[in-house]
Order: C-alpha cells, then structure tokens, then sequence
C-alpha cells in the first residue's frame, strides 16, 4: 500500500513494529486473511495516522512505549490490539484496547479480532452527534434496547437507497421512523410525503398515488399530479400498506420494478426517483398464504425491515417519554402536569394497548383536567390504576397539627391586656367545660397529648358539622378553616353523615 494517498473506502489495519522480522510474520498472515493493511514501524505512526482515513483496528506488537499509550489514550474511536507484549500492565485500564494476538498467529483468531473491531466501531455513539444534536425525532427517546436496536438500524440503512418495511403496532411511532429515515438520508432537502393506503377509499387510490390527467373520469376537470410526482426526489411514505387492495399491489409493483408510471388517463411514461417506505400492522406473510397480499410486492418492499417495539415491551422508557411528551403540551399549549413516582409507576404496569399514541392522549387528558398540577394515582383514569395506596392526606409537621388543635381548644377563650395573661372564659364556654368538652386539669397519671388532641379536634368537627346539618363550607367557617382543609380532616378521620 502507498503511503503517499489518503486511503479511502475499506477500513485499514495498522500494524506499529520495531521488529522487522515479526513485522513480516504479521504482514503474511494479513495478505492471506484479505485484509488491508500497513505495517510499519513506531517511528512513522504519526505520518500513517495523517495519511490513512479510514481505520479498522492498530495492532501494537512488542514494548509499548510512553508514545504509543498516549497515541492509545488519545484516540478512543480507534480498536487496538496488542501482540507479543512482555508487559501487560501497560494497556490496563484502556477501554479501547479489545483483545491480544497470540502466538502463533492464526487465521480464526485475527479474524475475530477482526469482527470485534468492526463491532467497536458500530457502537460508537453517532458521529453526527458530535458536530450538532442528533436529528433524530424526539418521540424515539428512550434508552431500553429495543429503541436503541431501532435508532440503530435507522442510522444503518438511512443513507443507502434500499426500500424498507416498517413493522409493528399501531402507536408505536412508524411514521415517526419514517421521517428519521428520510432526514437522514441524502434526500432530506427533497419532500417527504405520507399516504395512508387505509385511508383512501379503493377506486380512488390510484388517482391518488398516480396523478390523473383532465377528463379522465367524471369530476377530473383539471390535470392533477399524484402522491409519486409530489414525492419526486423525496421520500414517499405508504402507511398500512397490507390495506392496499390487490389491483393496487400490482401497479405499485411495476412502479418499483420499472421506476416508471402513468397518470389514470394518461399514455406517457413518467419517471419515478422517489424512495419507498411501507409501514403495517399487519403480519404480511399471513396475508400472503390467505392470498391477501401479493408475495412478490412484499420482497419488493421488504429489503430492510424495521420492528417498533410495542411500549409494554420497552417500560422503562415511560419516564423519558412523559417527560418528552409533557415538554411538547407545555410548547404547545402553554400547559403543564406533573406526575408523582406512585402515578409514574402505576403507568409502567398498564398493558398500554394503544403504545405511544396512548400515553400521548392521556398526557393531554391529564393537562386538561389538572393542568399545572401533580398527579397522583388517584387522579388518574380508572384502567390507569394499577396501585393500591391511601387517599391523599395532607402532610402538616407534627407541631402544626398540635399547633391547629390547641387553636380550636382555646377558641373560644378571650384575653385581656393583662401581663399574666390569663385567660377568661364566657359563660359558652364554662357551660361547655362542664359537658366534658375542654379539660380542666391534667390527670395525675398523665395522657397522650397527640391522641387526645385528635380526639378533641374530632369532637369539635363533628359538633361543627351537626350544628350545621353537615354542610362543609358553613362548619369550617364555624370552625374557623378553609373548607378543603375540612374536608381533608374529615376524610383524615373516616368522618361521613
């Protein structure tokens, strides 16, 4: 191999060593494998860094000196290998170093070295994250590895020209996948236009993927273009693809076979450079035995399949995708909710039926109903509700709820001026301490301050509400609270009519 060109293309194999007769060893064993390579020694490695752009793996043979560990640590893209090393302890701790070489060298041991480096590579993050964002739509979030097999497979097949089958569940985001395989493909700046196959009532499918010329049925008074010219140099997006009668399935099949087609009415051949995406719910190859969808098409359309996974299969995603999709309501609408760790963990135990569309519906459902503020269990929809746990109660410190139920035993108490302080009670007020309602001294063999104040402050809230034929809003100004308040307390003490 010349040094003097930047190589291009196939990934090369770097060998760096000093001794010339390994060097050779080496240099047979990779000639026999295929692979292509450079092998050199340490002194011209910075010269063959420059010089070669596309690296598969360096093999590192023999003394690993203080430049080679910092070229190591400083490229952490780059797979190396080492072989012959007398010192093992120099490579530790180095993510990027991913096997050894032993002696003596053989065929099926480079080869999966080989196969590993190239798997290092594939699993690097993406290196259009590393100039800007990633492009991908924001409803792919999630970190489970059904998403990560998804986002990976996009970036895979998104920049080749293959048609591709999305498969999977309605909600599950198709459309979403879709449009990640358009922009990141060499046609981004071209349109991407989607057709729901489902959508279209029969007779007029092929007016709507092919365009009609004027006077080519009835109401066709003006020439019209079709799904594919719209889609010319784009992306067209064929949802629920298995809905698509059988007289269609033909015409789109020629189309893909000849890459040419003619508008309903119409004798002249149009060319088509549109890249097809399909997406069904539907299980295809059932369809093909029971003679509801043409095998042939579906070889067509399906050179690269995509699976979305279901969002009971992913889980724990749901956190992440509440808060992607609450972040776009808030963009949108202005307004936010928020969900408790009980409410969030409830929803991670719904079979979610409906996938993404489903979380996205109840989400809005939820601002709607309680917008800007927190949701627990209990405000969620019935089929939402997969925990037990107690009605609400509001948390107050001990010392408030003492502090509260001392207010309402001296309430009825009026001080004076005086230095002491001492409180005088109107004859109310003596009348109810002969019934029993207030203490008037502290028992010998003392009590338990916390219960008997509940017991207390249960007495004067039933009294409150008998007073008041039970009407809340009359008894918690009679008890000096905000009806809420009240209403909590009594809920707090099983208190009902």
């Amino acid at each position: 191999m010349l040094l003097g060109q930047k190589m291009q293309g196939q990934k090369q194999i770097l060998v760096v060593d000093n001794d010339a007769a390994r060097r050779h060893q080496i240099e047979t064993v990779l000639a026999f494998v295929g692979e292509h390579f450079h092998v050199f020694s340490e002194d011209e490695i910075d010269k063959q860094l420059v010089a070669v752009e596309n690296i598969l793996t360096i093999i590192c043979c023999g003394e690993i000196s203080p430049k080679l560990q910092t070229i190591i640590k400083s490229h952490p893209a780059c797979p190396f290998i080492y072989h012959d090393i007398a010192d093992k302890q120099q490579i530790n701790g180095y993510v990027n170093v991913i096997g050894e070489l032993t002696t003596p060298l053989n065929y099926a041991q480079l080869t999966e070295l080989v196969h590993h480096s190239h798997q290092y590579h594939n699993n690097l993050p993406s290196k259009r994250s590393v100039n800007g964002p990633n492009p991908l739509f924001r409803s792919l979030v999630g970190t489970s590895e059904p998403m990560q097999q998804v986002r990976f497979l996009i970036e895979q097949v998104a920049s080749t020209a293959a048609n591709v089958l999305i498969l999977g569940e309605s909600g599950t985001g198709k459309e979403v996948v879709a449009r990640n395989i358009h922009n990141l493909s060499d046609r981004s700046k071209g349109p991407f236009v989607p057709v729901n196959c489902g959508a279209i009532p029969a007779d007029l499918l092929e007016s709507e993927l092919f365009g009609h010329e004027k006077g080519a049925f009835t109401g066709a008074i003006s020439t019209r273009k079709g799904r594919f010219e719209m889609a010319e140099g784009g992306t067209l997006f064929l949802d629920e693809i298995g809905d698509m009668p059988q007289p269609m399935q033909v015409k789109l099949l020629r189309v893909l076979q000849e890459r040419t087609f003619e508008r309903v009415g119409g004798a002249k051949s149009i060319k088509a450079n549109v890249r097809i995406v399909a997406a069904t719910h539907q299980h295809l190859e059932d369809m093909i035995k029971t003679n509801q969808f043409r095998e042939d098409l579906y070889y067509r359309l399906n050179v690269f399949p995509i699976e979305t996974p279901a969002l009971r299969e992913r889980k724990e995603d749901i956190p992440l995708l509440l808060q992607e999709l609450i972040s776009r309501f808030s963009a949108e609408q202005g307004q936010s909710v928020r969900f408790t760790d009980k409410a969030i963990e409830s929803l991670q135990e719904h079979p979610w039926a409906g996938n993404v569309r489903e979380l996205s519906n109840l989400i809005e459902r939820m601002i709607i109903m309680y917008g800007e503020q927190v949701v627990n269990v209990g405000q969620l929809p019935l089929k939402y509700r997969h925990l037990d746990i107690d009605d609400y109660q509001p948390e107050y410190p001990e010392e408030l709820q003492e502090r509260e139920a001392i207010n309402a035993l001296f309430s009825g108490f009026d001080y004076d001026d005086d230095e002491d302080d001492t409180p005088q009670t109107s004859e109310q007020d003596t009348a109810g301490s002969a019934q029993g309602n207030t203490v008037d001294i502290l028992p010998n063999d003392g009590l338990n301050l916390k219960e008997y104040l509940a017991e207390l402050e249960v007495s004067l809230i039933k009294q409150a509400l008998d007073k008041n034929d039970w009407v809340v809003a009359r008894s918690a100004e009679l008890l000096g609270m905000r009806r809420t308040t009240l209403v909590e307390k009594m809920r707090k003490y099983s208190l009902q009519k």
